[in-house]
């Protein structure tokens, strides 16, 4: 027999390492004695018998996953098969993301992936207003999460295009829990301890009454960039700026450690001069602290109703470490006592010109002769960052029934704020001054005048501030109509409301960002602000036109304050021709408008990845004229920031499945999926930009001297700012399309116990792209484009094993490889595929007590080699892999 609901027995597909994801599979029977409950599931605003929807749900039992060792929601959602991660917490490694994890379903965006908590939204992350950060929903009060394999805005509006995802927190608690655990990699570094408390009391139907609160605290270390070896594969993450300096008048660059660049740590040989490699400063997976209190009330009022209080408070810190500060752009005269070839100085071993005078003249405060200087400053050591985000949600709710309408209402507040300080920068105009004095050595062990000007000059502080806020107002209710078309069973219709009122702010703290803006490149004097107010209203019609057969129309109009309006439909239709079969199918439209961040966001001067200029070093080879020290293979300035002249994001989507039960105990099913996108925001990807000069030559602006930036204060004054622009625009279109398949098989033993097999998978036909309106499309299956690769099949199996208090549990989890991306190294390198084992086993006792001990990544797999360089780590991916390695953990809690 098939169902379709949360709480359907026959519906157990469970999502591998940890995620048991049950692939929601319709029915039609039920057992007599079973009470005819109504419920809601996402995806649907009627509330119904459990047995009567037909979306394509996923819903992950937290049960399960805690078992498994999962202790974090980006661990949850990581294994569900439809996620094409594309940001982690460990992208705060010198990104500035303020320590982050969004969820991204079919890789077409976080921001178009909706994510709910109890049905409702949570507030976005205040950095750039995309999507709710990961992070700070309250893992330990997490009942079971439902992931909407569809499209949704005809219910749910902007955002809600590649699906959508409801963590449901426990509607009511009694008695106690406390757990406390531990994760031990076998290599160095990345341990971490978590332990989560619970308390409730009163009974809802007994008492008139239910209160309780869930408290969640997790540490992680920091896994260093010495702690691992893949960043050895390469030399990866090149620098110009190095320690000895490079310094250069025009033409290549020289270095006192060159040709071989041994005498010095970090440096590779690179001709004349040397290449800093910078990833072993870098963390692999940053330093974490979480804690999370969910506080939760309900009050039975008369007649049924119900009134529920709900607050969120969570808090995330992340810090992590990068290469100490680069200095692109110092000045160094021939009257510095560390200029090459004075006396006592180093010896110079390239030519340079007594009457240099620069390729536009002379720079402020440099004399005939001068170098640039290229220098790194380790003595102030590694620069780090500090990202607290900070969230809470208020909600008070409203249930019941009235006049055969179940109805549920609320008000809600949502709050994020994101804090970012900065340790181990330092004074680029002290350093600059201190350079162009004589009194900093770039070039070898410092004076004691020029180590204390080092202490000086380090400076630590606040950086960057940012809040955003989403007040709501929202409405709905469903009943049952009748059975008008003689089917047997009744007709039913929702309508619903709400009304929001959202505001950001983003700026950064001057004085500070001033002082350090050559080695951030964030603008000194941004200030991000927007605000807008929504409107919208839905409808939702259910009719059972046949025994067999139901059809379920849905409509939703939004107006935006800033953006016009929108009306959004859905239909979609559940054919159960006989028992064991079921088929399904919908079609929708979606709009999503700019975010307040996309809008508003300030223009900021930030670094590429290490590229070659492609006009001046074409294949790495400079042009006459232009020298390597300045356009090969070095990172350049690009802007970024807001557009006031986006237009909205549009789709369509459409699925088509089948669900069989014809076997006892085996389920299968298939959901074929297709997403078309269209006029996508985003920022152009430097590696596309950078590869056809021709077709992007708008986007390249070049100072006097036909250059682009090398360093951050260059750019300061922006009419001699080199720089590609890489604002975000409305680019071209996406279309996607693909298979979700998912398979489980329960088996009863008397003596042996019950054995669950199950297996979840996403097998992706095509992904295409356009960088333009209008453009070529670029198909990125199995292949790193833009930003990254999609991956053509990612598959979790898992087998799971309970015989009364004992249990047992085997998950493999699998994605396929995929063309690397464009690199000198290896232009034709495929990353491996990637597959890992985890396994645990666990005890649990009548009077409260569990233990459970596991293995993550039980052979101890490496991730593979890949050359990409859109995160700072090198070597591998970190946004598909894990680079803990094998992990040994051990739970225990007590019930109460």
């Amino acid at each position: 027999m098939i169902k379709e609901t949360t709480l359907s027995r026959s519906i157990r597909l469970i999502c591998a390492a940890g995620a048991a994801s049950l692939i929601a599979a319709p029915a039609l029977a039920q057992q007599a004695d079973q009470p005819m409950q109504r419920v809601q599931i996402t995806g649907s605003a009627i509330k119904r018998i459990d047995a009567e929807t037909a979306v394509p749900v996923t819903v992950v039992k937290m049960d399960d996953l805690k078992a498994e060792g999962i202790t974090t929601v980006e661990q949850v959602l990581s294994t569900v098969a439809a996620m094409q991660p594309t940001q982690t917490t460990s992208q705060v490694v010198g990104s500035g993301t303020g320590g982050a994890s969004f969820a991204d379903m079919r890789g077409i965006g976080a921001n178009k992936t909706l994510v709910l908590l109890n049905g409702r939204r949570l507030a976005n992350n205040a950095f750039d207003s995309s999507a709710p950060d990961l992070n700070m929903i309250p893992f330990a009060a997490i009942e079971r999460v439902e992931v909407l394999r569809d499209g949704a805005s005809s219910l749910y509006g902007s955002d809600a295009v590649g699906g959508v995802i409801n963590f449901i927190t426990k509607k009511d608690f009694t008695g106690g829990i406390v757990t406390v655990g531990g994760d031990s990699p076998q290599h160095p570094g990345g341990q971490s301890v978590n332990t989560n408390v619970g308390y409730g009391y009163g009974d809802v139907e007994k008492d008139g009454f239910n209160f309780f609160a869930m408290a969640d605290f997790q540490k992680q270390r920091a896994v260093g960039g010495l702690d691992r070896p893949f960043n050895k594969r390469y030399a990866g993450g090149l620098s110009g700026s190095t320690s000895p300096a490079n310094y250069y008048q025009e033409g290549d660059s020289g270095n006192p450690a060159a040709p071989n660049c041994t005498s010095a740590p970090n440096l590779v040989p690179d001709g004349t001069s040397c290449k800093m490699t910078t990833s072993s400063f870098v963390d692999y997976i940053p330093r974490s602290e979480r804690a999370t209190g969910l506080f939760k009330g309900t009050l039975k009022l008369p007649n049924d109703h119900q009134l529920g209080l709900e607050y969120l408070v969570s808090r995330s810190k992340v810090e992590s470490a990068i290469a100490p500060v680069p200095y692109g752009g110092l000045i160094m005269n021939r009257t510095s006592p560390y200029y090459p070839g004075n006396p006592g100085a180093i010896t110079p071993n390239i030519p340079l010109d007594p009457n240099f005078l620069g390729e536009s003249g002379l720079p402020d405060g440099a004399q005939p002769g001068y170098i640039n200087v290229m220098w790194r400053d380790l003595p102030n050591g590694s620069r780090a960052d500090e990202n607290i985000n900070r969230q809470q949600r208020f909600v008070a709710s409203l249930s019941g029934n009235i006049a055969g309408w179940d109805y549920q209402t609320a008000l809600s507040y949502n709050e994020n704020k994101v804090k970012v300080n900065l340790y181990g920068y330092s004074d680029g105009d002290m350093i600059t001054k201190g350079v162009l004095d004589g009194v900093i050595n770039p070039f070898g062990d410092q004076t004691t005048a020029g180590m204390d000007l080092l202490m000086a000059a380090a400076l630590n502080g606040n950086i960057q501030n940012a809040k955003g806020t989403t007040k709501t107002f929202d409405f709905n209710a469903s009943r049952e109509l009748g059975d008008w078309a003689g089917a047997g069973r009744n007709a039913a219709l929702a309508i619903g409301g709400l009304a929001s009122r959202e505001k950001f702010l983003s700026e950064s703290n001057t004085p500070y960002a001033e002082k350090v803006v050559a080695s951030t490149g964030i603008d000194p004097n941004a200030h991000d602000e927007g605000s807008r107010s929504v409107y919208a209203a839905y409808a939702e019609l259910n009719v059972p036109l046949l025994k067999t057969l139901d059809v379920t129309a849905a409509v939703r109009y939004d107006k935006y304050s800033d953006f016009g309006n929108s009306t959004n439909p859905k239909v979609s239709f559940r054919w159960q021709p006989v028992k064991e079969v079921l088929v399904r199918g919908s079609y929708s439209t979606g709009f999503r408008a700019p975010s307040l961040y996309e809008i508003n966001s300030a223009q900021a001067y930030t670094n590429t990845s290490t590229q070659n200029d492609p006009i001046n070093c074409p294949d790495g080879v400079p042009i006459p004229g232009k020298g390597s020290a300045t356009n090969c293979r070095v990172q350049f300035q690009k802007l970024q920031g807001g557009n006031k002249n986006l237009a909205p994001e549009e789709s369509k989507n459409a699925t088509f499945g089948v669900v069989y039960e014809g076997v006892r105990n085996l389920t299968l099913s298939a959901d074929v999926w297709a997403i078309q996108l269209d006029h996508q925001i985003d920022s152009l990807s430097e590696d596309d930009v950078f590869a056809d000069p021709i077709k992007y030559a708008s986007l390249y602006h070049r100072n006097a001297a036909g250059n682009l930036s090398i360093d951050g204060s260059q750019c300061v004054t922006p009419t001699n700012c080199g720089y590609v622009d890489l604002r975000t625009q409305n680019l071209g279109s996406i279309k996607t399309n693909g298979v979700d398949l998912g398979a489980q098989y329960r088996l009863r033993t008397t003596d042996f116990g019950t054995y669950n097999l199950s297996l979840n998978s996403t097998w992706v036909h095509s992904y295409k792209y356009q960088t333009s309106e209008g453009g070529e499309w670029i198909q990125k299956v199995g292949a790193y484009r833009g930003t990254g690769p999609i991956f053509r099949w990612q598959n979790t199996a898992n087998l799971r094993w309970n015989l009364r208090e004992f249990g047992a549990g085997l998950t493999a989890n699998y994605k396929s490889g995929y063309l690397d991306a464009d690199n000198a190294f290896d232009n034709n390198h495929r990353v491996a595929s990637y597959t890992t084992f985890d396994g645990y086993l666990s005890w649990a006792q009548k009077k409260g007590y569990a233990v459970t001990f596991g293995v993550r990544n039980l052979f101890d797999r490496e991730p593979p080699l890949s050359f990409q360089e859109d995160t700072f780590q090198a070597g591998y991916d970190p946004r598909y892999t894990n680079v803990l390695g094998r992990t040994y953990y051990l739970r225990a809690s007590y019930s109460f």
